[in-house]
């Protein structure tokens, strides 16, 4: 499903966010994504939907590879994706329901299988019923299950996840883990990275771990002369 081959990512200036990672995931497994700050877990979610491009190496999802996928191609990757950042980048001048549904008004989606998804995936997290609330009114964890609504509401075969419990007070983060395995148990393939690893234990995920741009558990290091 997602297999990274001898993967480099460089910077201008000679920065090495990574240095010859290579791992594969499968179909459907919950996989949890650590490391210092600066380890280089953004960039390598990045790669994932060509918000970067790898300076070496190859990145295939399903098979494809998406390291030199031109340009005019790349939205449709991303129809397969669901994306959440750390910080959730809804749109506050619109309510909840709208967040949820953009995704669906960008690729013209037809306007009554856009609400019912729309409405299923607000259920789907939570949030049933507070579908016209302004995203203002909502607490952090409350903001962050809208965007995850978001990134389902194209029912996507890969969810990435970077660092969405940051901003969560303990028990808020045990919720949206809790939503990640259940994505899992319904075929999703999931890719989390986190700072606090014991929010997935329960669910015995796959573990990557990355120090210094390199993996050190979870799959091939290759070693990468500076």
């Amino acid at each position: 499903m997602i297999v990274f081959d001898q993967v480099s990512k460089r910077y201008e200036g000679g920065y090495t966010a990574l240095a010859g990672v290579g791992f594969e995931i499968e179909r459907g497994e919950l996989v949890v994504l650590s490391g210092h700050s600066g380890a280089g877990k953004s960039t390598l979610l990045k790669l994932i939907p060509v918000l970067e491009r790898p300076t070496s190496g190859v990145v295939r999802i399903g098979g494809q590879d998406v390291s030199s996928l031109p340009k005019r191609a790349i939205p449709y990757l991303r129809r397969n994706l669901g994306l959440i950042m750390q910080e959730s980048r809804l749109l506050f001048d619109r309510n909840v329901f709208d967040n949820v549904m953009l995704p669906l008004v960008i690729t013209g989606h037809p306007p009554r299988d856009a609400a019912r998804r729309a409405a299923a995936a607000l259920e789907h997290v939570g949030l049933r019923g507070r579908d016209r609330e302004m995203p203002a009114g909502l607490s952090g964890g409350e903001q962050q299950r809208v965007a995850i609504a978001r990134a389902i509401v194209n029912k996507p075969s890969i969810l990435i996840a970077d660092e969405p419990t940051a901003h969560l007070d303990t028990d808020y983060a045990r919720e949206i883990a809790a939503l990640f395995a259940s994505f899992r148990e319904a075929g999703v393939t999931v890719l989390v990275s986190t700072h606090d690893e014991a929010l997935f234990a329960a669910d015995r995920p796959r573990r990557l771990v990355l120090r210094k741009g390199q993996l050190i558990e979870g799959g091939v290091v290759q070693e990468v002369a500076a």
